[in-house]
């Protein structure tokens, strides 16, 4: 007798929190939506999620507010959001970095797994391999071949030690077989000043961080990072066409605290799609060599998982850590 009432007793209690988040999905948004983008305005991430900001809030019928919060790399940004009550009112424009592979180069306050709940891709940036527009290479097997016939004198520059565009070069090494050395800079700004400089002789760039650089004329393109030839970088011939496997690029999207009501969640996934759909917002994306893509969830999960998998590796061989 007991036992079925302590049955009956827990269907109750789900049937009534099941009740409540259904009532709470149907009336969602009621007030304004904070989006915290753990980086400072003005970055490529906060460019971003502020180009969606308008159709979500139209779409949405409730204001999209975004909310800077830069710090130790995306931590502080993306914690402030897992410690946030799980209703979806606060959310993180997540990327590659603080929800995903910094969880592999020190020690969190939240796990990129469980303490996250995914809703959305809004982006894909390939990452673009970029030289000088002087070196007499023009695709990734004729940089090789210079890179091989001049050890020790072939390097590489980055954003920063950790930075995905540092794990990519040591990617590349492994991959091709080669040996160019890593010089970091605290950003895309005096990488771009390296380049021009002759200090550096390649780099993993993004279409955001790139594009200045080739906006000069003295920094070219030799191929892009993702698996097929992509659209958004039209005629450039993929890395992995000489390097079998290579395959990199960075992703850009929406996150909630886990407990967030599948239903909100749906609804949050539908309004990216439809933002997405907008010439408007994707005309600002595909100018920018940056491809708008959603996705579900799931995808959004084993996109995540898959990073870790892959990146896993290169961290623990060099040690690297932030």
């Amino acid at each position: 007798m007991i036992k079925k009432t302590l049955v009956r007793t827990w269907l109750l209690a789900a049937g009534v929190l099941g009740l409540t988040a259904s009532a709470l999905a149907q009336t969602y948004p009621a007030r304004p939506i904070k989006v915290v983008v753990p980086y400072a305005a003005g970055g490529s991430t906060d460019q971003m999620a502020r180009v969606i900001q308008q159709p979500l809030s139209e779409i949405l019928g409730q204001p999209v507010i975004i909310d800077n919060r830069a710090g130790a790399g995306g931590a502080i940004g993306t914690e402030a959001v897992v410690r946030a009550e799980p209703d979806g009112y606060t959310l993180v424009f997540g990327n590659t970095g603080p929800n995903a592979v910094g969880s592999l180069m020190r020690k969190l306050p939240y796990d990129v797994l469980t303490d996250l709940k995914p809703i959305s891709t809004v982006a894909i940036t390939p990452m673009m391999l970029a030289v000088p527009s002087n070196t007499p290479a023009n695709n990734v097997k004729e940089f090789l071949a210079l890179a091989r016939a001049n050890p020790g004198k072939f390097n590489y520059g980055s954003v920063g030690p950790g930075s995905l565009s540092h794990l990519t070069g040591e990617y590349f090494n492994e991959l091709a077989g080669v040996q160019l050395q890593h010089i970091p800079y605290k950003g895309g700004a005096p990488m771009l000043t390296a380049f021009l400089g002759g200090e550096i002789q390649a780099a993993f760039v993004t279409g955001l961080d790139g594009g200045a650089m080739l906006a000069t004329g003295r920094v070219k393109y030799l191929a892009v990072g993702t698996a097929q030839p992509t659209p958004v970088v039209e005629g450039l011939p993929t890395v992995a066409k000489d390097v079998p496997g290579f395959q990199t690029s960075a992703w850009f999207g929406l996150l909630a605290p886990k407990g967030t009501p599948d239903a909100i969640v749906a609804r949050l996934n539908a309004a990216v799609a439809q933002a997405l759909s907008r010439p408007d917002v994707r005309q600002f994306f595909v100018s920018r060599h940056v491809e708008p893509k959603g996705s579900t969830p799931q995808e959004l999960t084993q996109i995540i998982r898959a990073e870790l998998e892959q990146w896993r590796p290169i961290v623990v061989k060099h040690k690297i850590e932030l």
